[in-house]
């Protein structure tokens, strides 16, 4: 069963399975994660998540991250890392190398859910990105976080360089599409949706099977 939304953000998750790899997650992965190790039958995998709210305080991912591989080291076989860079500056990659754990490859997961390659493409500087987990938590991610809900007029000083909003969709679901439209109107962007599904998330995870 997976825990709600609230539950992943503050909490995470904690492995609950014999797999022989645990997936190292963040907390806004999970549920493309999950849906993934159920359609493909990967048994051999356990999912264990460290707090998504982690996004908005990314000094704190690679700590978090070597404390749960050394908590869980002994326990699997292998430990792959389900974050990409995340903000840490090349830190967490070289925690995993120093680790010997490997990691989901990209800056970001908008990147890896577009596809690392398509995503550096584009080239886009002026786009604010939402996934299905942070249009679901756009309150707890962005408009808190920011005191927009405070302080309204902060909102053209955050964005004043960004033109658009793009929700990448994980998957097709009307009531998102809509949230995610109130999300770029309130933030006085232009409003683009893009189906990704999950991109390279999904031939990551596949490498290890």
């Amino acid at each position: 069963m997976i825990p709600d939304d609230a539950t992943l953000r503050d909490a995470g998750l904690v492995p609950n399975g014999p797999g022989r790899v645990l997936l190292l997650a963040c907390g806004a992965l999970a549920r493309e994660i999950l849906a993934l190790k159920d359609a493909n039958g990967w048994d051999h995998m356990t999912l264990a998540c460290l707090p998504a709210i982690l996004h908005n305080t990314p000094d704190k991912i690679v700590p978090a991250v070597r404390e749960a591989v050394e908590k869980h080291r002994e326990t699997y076989q292998t430990i792959f890392v389900v974050y990409a860079d995340c903000g840490t500056g090349g830190l967490l990659k070289a925690a995993c190398d120093e680790m010997g754990v490997e990691m989901v490859e990209g800056p970001h997961c908008y990147s890896f859910f577009e596809g690392n390659a398509a995503f550096a493409a584009r080239d886009e500087f002026t786009a604010f990105y939402l996934t299905d987990f942070l249009v679901r938590q756009f309150d707890a991610f962005v408009t808190k976080p920011l005191g927009l809900d405070r302080h309204p007029e902060l909102r053209d000083m955050y964005f004043a360089h960004y033109e658009k909003l793009v929700y990448q969709a994980q998957t097709c679901d009307p009531a998102l599409e809509a949230k995610a439209r109130d999300c770029a109107r309130a933030l006085g962007l232009d409003y683009e949706y893009r189906f990704t599904g999950y991109g390279d998330l999904e031939t990551a995870l596949a490498a290890q099977s």
